[in-house]
């Protein structure tokens, strides 16, 4: 698939101009975004739009693995760099290249360090529908769930909660970003790698913080440690286990720090039964639970969300788990 990287020339085209040094790119290369060349130095490519806080965790887990399964160094060319990023990129050792010009490379003889060059700004263009709150949610469902892309739209209208309308236009827009084919009898999500990458940065950069409900902490420590003993089975609605906790039940392989619960019942009724009170900085996030079906286990979230966010948490032991989890549970996608 077509991907816009032009990004890439641009960014490289400002540091050259900043370092007065020439810089190769060659954008050929089928299994690289590009390869990089200076001083007779070559680095390996990779390519993204942004990294920002929603996707840190993502990017940096994909440039790790790229940097142990490769001889020759890796280099990550964005549009944009947050600052926590820079930081985290530098404290690890990976290379990167902004479209501003900033960047830090440290290979062997060659280094360069720029830092404080601002973009150039321009004109925002309207963004995505499919990535926006209601795109999101109807993206969760056909990742989660393929079958249901055979459903009517009023259907799957009814399991993401929204109207009918959105479906429309998502699946329309999915249909022209090359992520969904129609044919005479059935749709098909294409190209899911990139999908599941683009709907993991939409979810925590837009869906998540609107569906943030409170944080608490437990009102005993002790109950942290035997969390698993805690009875989310309530009659009128679920708590459901996310994060960390779902990751420690779907795997066996982590302890949680933090523990993320969805629930669709009142704040009241879940700090009464897990034993909770509110705390600006506690350890239980209460998220809303945005879908209307229950997909699946009873006690757990669905795989999808706690891939998420213990892939955006950048921490290293979560990482490992969301690999885990993406080639059980997620292996279909």
């Amino acid at each position: 698939m077509y991907r816009n990287n032009d990004f890439i020339y641009e960014a490289t085209s400002k540091l050259e101009q900043l370092i007065n040094i020439p810089i190769e790119i060659d954008s050929s290369r089928k299994n690289y975004d590009a390869l990089l060349s200076i001083k007779n130095t070559q680095f390996i490519v990779e390519a993204k739009p942004s990294v920002r806080t929603s996707n840190q965790g993502l990017v940096l887990s994909q440039l790790e693995e790229m940097n142990h399964n490769s001889t020759r160094p890796i280099i990550l060319i964005a549009e944009y760099i947050s600052k926590r990023a820079t930081e985290e990129l530098k404290e690890r050792g990976i290379n990167y290249i902004d479209i501003a010009g900033n960047a830090y490379i440290k290979c062997n003889d060659l280094i360069i360090y720029i830092e404080g060059q601002k973009k150039e700004k321009k004109e925002k263009t309207n963004q995505s529908r499919a990535f926006q709150e209601a795109g999101l949610k109807i993206i969760f469902q056909l990742l989660y769930k393929p079958e249901q892309l055979q459903n009517s739209y009023r259907i799957i209208a009814e399991k993401a909660d929204v109207s009918t309308g959105s479906v429309s236009n998502v699946m329309t827009e999915l249909e022209d970003l090359n992520y969904l084919l129609k044919t005479n009898n059935k749709r098909v999500l294409k190209n899911t790698n990139e999908l599941l990458e683009r709907w993991i940065v939409g979810y925590n950069a837009v869906l998540r913080p609107r569906i943030m409900r409170k944080k608490m902490r437990f009102l005993d420590e002790n109950i942290r440690f035997k969390w698993r003993d805690i009875n989310t089975h309530i009659s009128n609605g679920f708590i459901l286990w996310g994060g960390e906790p779902g990751g420690a039940l779907l795997t066996e392989n982590l302890r949680p720090e933090k523990f993320t619960l969805f629930t669709d019942l009142d704040l009241s009724e879940v700090a009464r039964s897990l034993k909770l009170v509110p705390s600006d900085n506690g350890e239980v996030e209460i998220l809303h639970k945005f879908w209307k079906n229950d997909l699946g286990n009873n006690k757990i979230a669905p795989a999808l969300l706690i891939y998420a966010d213990l892939i955006n948490s950048g921490f290293g032991r979560n990482i490992e788990t969301a690999k885990q989890i993406l080639e059980n549970e997620l292996r279909y996608i």
